[in-house]
């Protein structure tokens, strides 16, 4: 499922530590390898991506999701 989301990015400090997206409107994304220009703690960004709810994830934080363009 395509959908344009913004948010704020977070670093979760959970096991290895990993990157996640607060939505504005309350989801949190857990997107698989997050463009190193996104990697900034409170980066806000509005981005397109496709959510993928038959990936498996070690960190069991939000809904993993894969960006596929800057909005």
């Amino acid at each position: 499922m395509l959908m344009r989301i913004t948010g704020t990015v977070r670093y979760i400090d959970l096991g290895a530590g990993f990157w996640g997206i607060e939505t504005d409107d309350g989801r949190c994304l857990q997107p698989l390898e997050l463009p190193y220009e996104y990697q900034t703690a409170g980066k806000r960004i509005e981005v397109a991506v496709v959510l993928l709810p038959d990936a498996a994830s070690t960190e069991m934080w939000g809904e993993v999701c894969r960006i596929t363009a800057a909005a």
